[in-house]
């Protein structure tokens, strides 16, 4: 049974296909790995496994991924008739009316929701330990932090209660999950999947929807069946030349690599993420590839207050958008200290602020986009951290600022995306000493996930990480 959740989602359906499992075999051994391992780990905060084993009769059998266990994010996929919170004590009885538009084509692919995983209140920080649900462990280290905001999706995956698992990304919170937890993470483009019915963009466009995988080809097949602009969508990006899952295995050709291992913002950055970064260069330059160190330029003090602005925005934006929709007022003790101070930060900005920051952001993607006629793929550490403690952003009233520093500072490399709107994909390409996962991020032109697909899989047929697999007892 374990060694079924350690397969692949397209190897999972596949088996399904045949006739060499059954359905309700795969579900089951999904539910198994959970109730063993999520004791340990606290990734799934909310188990759907009565809904799971009714949705068996009605899944359409002739879909690419009939059968396959998928897990959702507590955040943004609304599953109708579930539980949604969003991490926060304030929607802790909110139930969905409606399945949101990416559920809905999950659904129609086949795939069978198992529940729901844990996120920090709003996905507003970058390790997964909200006050609601509890700490989120990492699969290779329970005492460690499996990254956020879709730390639980990670975590679950990692550890393997299900091949797949939902996640979305407004400054890292595929990749970082992706990079803590030893995975495939790809923020798609702009627009690339859909956030209707309730949403048309979110943060000015830094929220993107995906998964979280074990292999490329998953990541690329699943892309398949969820991207596409919805019925009212702001803006959508050019639709693909072919399948993304054909990408996978095609020769990427010489790719013109920029590397950096210092973010645009000056962080500092620990030694093994630097030197995953230079190995993968290595690596790539050894495929055939030109690979020179170069980043573009853009003011790191306009990045930050361009991000900082919108994230505050967000958050309060989010907040008042729920109080809307609920129709509760909302209070101070129904929500998290960050979160509450990140709402009242906001009433001190006006809107024209958020205006200007949109303004910045677009130019800055102006700004940047030169880069990527130079280069085709930039070459980054994920995160300027590995894996770090559980508590470690912990607010510690001797230093008062540190828990904000270290949280603002994870995102450094990832973020740049997220206000360009650009694809990225995080590799697991290296291991610390003690036996943590650091990732390795490939930053792409606006629309091209072809190209980062394309290098993705070439480096892992040469550089495989499959055969690591956490043991969580």
């Amino acid at each position: 049974m374990d060694r079924l959740m350690r397969l692949s989602a397209v190897e999972q359906a596949r088996l399904v296909r045949s006739g060499e499992v059954s359905v309700h075999e795969t579900l089951e051994a999904s539910i198994a790995a959970i109730e063993r391992m999520n004791r340990t780990l606290n990734a799934v905060v909310l188990p759907l496994y009565d809904k799971a084993r009714q949705a068996l009769k009605t899944a359409p059998r002739d879909a690419p991924f009939h059968g396959v266990p998928l897990l959702l994010k507590d955040m943004l996929a609304e599953y109708g008739g579930t539980v949604m919170t969003e991490g926060s004590r304030y929607l802790r009885d909110y139930v969905s009316p409606q399945d949101s538009e990416l559920v809905a084509r999950y659904r129609r692919a086949g795939f069978i929701i198992v529940g729901k995983t844990n996120t920090p209140e709003f996905a507003s920080k970058p390790t997964t330990e909200p006050e609601l649900f509890g700490k989120t462990g990492n699969p290779w280290n329970p005492g460690y932090s499996a990254g956020g905001s879709s730390g639980g999706s990670g975590s679950a995956v990692a550890a393997g209660m299900t091949a797949v698992a939902h996640a979305n990304d407004g400054g890292g919170s595929i990749r970082i999950p992706a990079a803590w937890c030893g995975l495939v993470g790809l923020k798609p483009t702009r627009g690339r999947n859909p956030l209707g019915p309730d949403y048309g963009d979110m943060g000015a466009g830094l929220i993107c929807e995906h998964v979280v995988t074990r292999t490329v080809q998953d990541t690329a097949a699943i892309l398949d069946v969820t991207a596409g602009p919805d019925a009212g969508a702001p803006y959508f990006p050019t639709p693909p030349a072919r399948p993304f899952a054909a990408e996978v295995g095609a020769a990427p050709g010489c790719l013109r690599i920029a590397f950096a291992t210092t973010p645009l913002t000056r962080t500092p950055v620990h030694d093994e993420c630097r030197q995953a970064a230079l190995n993968a260069a290595r690596l790539c330059e050894s495929l055939g590839h030109h690979v020179e160190e170069a980043s573009p330029q853009v003011s790191a003090e306009r990045f930050n207050e361009v991000f900082t602005t919108i994230w505050l925005g967000m958050v309060a934006w989010a907040i008042r958008d729920w109080s809307r929709r609920t129709g509760r007022e909302p209070t101070r003790e129904q929500f998290e200290a960050h979160t509450w101070k990140m709402f009242t930060l906001d009433a001190e900005r006006r809107p024209s602020d958020l205006f200007l920051a949109i303004q910045d952001m677009q130019r800055m993607a102006r700004e940047i986009a030169p880069f990527f006629t130079q280069y085709d793929v930039w070459l980054t550490p994920t995160s300027p951290q590995p894996p770090q403690p559980l508590g470690w952003f912990d607010f510690d009233p001797k230093h008062p600022k540190q828990a904000t520093e270290r949280m603002s500072d994870i995102p450094r490399f990832s973020a740049i995306a997220n206000l360009t709107g650009q694809p990225a994909i995080s590799l697991p390409l290296h291991w610390t000493p003690d036996g943590l996962p650091v990732g390795v991020q490939f930053i792409g032109r606006y629309g091209d996930e072809a190209t980062l697909l394309r290098l993705a899989a070439q480096i892992e047929a040469v550089a495989p990480w499959s055969a690591r697999i956490p043991v969580v007892s």
